[in-house]
């Protein structure tokens, strides 16, 4: 582990080839039980950062970014949906990377984006790949699942890593970076304290389609990244929420 900021824990981790994850832990004085604010950079040709963390938080994400490969070189800014944690720091990002675009689903861009971003977006539609160079993701919409009608999710192809945003959302202030372990289990019992999903009739069908796509890394955005077999684990999560 690669700790950017000692005085926040702020942290970068190599999860997948060329994908890191960022994460700044929240003490339990703050958040009950602790909590972290994950992002990923996926860095190549034209890097992508998944995620832009809150406005607040924006000096030490750019810091472990920085450490990674020069912040100028940001291509694209992509997010699940509208919310502080996933594009709060849009604007910053957008004035710290002069190249940079926001990235997001069709919904997201004409109700919010174009209004609130400080430079227009690249909208990519369901099912839509874009390729960074070595590396290729593929955007799912996910309407309401787990919020937000706006929602999507995507999927890194060379690695089957999949930006899965708040889906498996795990408390706790010290997580490993990447574990094998269970994290469904700790999940279900973090949305027990803090039902945070819309409870779409959709759900099933939706996390089917994700798990069709076969992810072996689950790139979460609370809690550890996790690897093994990420269409067993989405399907039992189907299962948590529709049984």
């Amino acid at each position: 582990m690669a700790v950017t900021n000692k005085d926040s824990g702020t942290n970068v981790n190599e999860i997948a080839d060329g994908i890191y994850r960022i994460s700044t832990p929240v003490s339990p004085d703050v958040i009950p039980g602790g909590f972290t604010f994950n992002q990923y950079l996926i860095v190549d040709d034209a890097p992508l950062l998944f995620h832009t963390g809150l406005r607040k938080m924006f000096p030490l994400v750019r810091e472990a970014v920085a450490s990674v490969m020069p912040v100028e070189r940001l291509t694209y800014l992509a997010f699940s949906h509208v919310e502080a944690d996933e594009c709060g720091a849009l604007n910053q990002w957008l004035a710290a990377a002069p190249a940079a675009v926001p990235l997001c689903g069709r919904v997201a861009a004409s109700v919010s984006i174009e209004d609130l971003a400080d430079r227009m977006p690249r909208e990519i539609a369901d099912g839509e790949a874009l390729t960074l160079g070595r590396h290729s993701v593929r955007w799912f919409d996910t309407p309401h699942l787990p919020h937000a009608w706006e929602c999507g999710l995507m999927l890194e192809e060379s690695t089957r890593t999949f930006l899965c945003g708040d889906l498996l959302a795990q408390a706790g202030n010290n997580p490993a970076p990447l574990t094998e372990s269970n994290i469904l289990g700790p999940s279900e019992a973090f949305r027990a304290r803090m039902d945070y999903f819309s409870h779409t009739i959709n759900a099933r069908t939706m996390l089917e389609r994700l798990a069709a796509t076969n992810p072996t890394t689950l790139a979460c955005m609370h809690g550890s990244a996790w690897r093994g077999d990420g269409a067993k684990l989405l399907r039992a999560l189907a299962d948590a929420l529709c049984g």
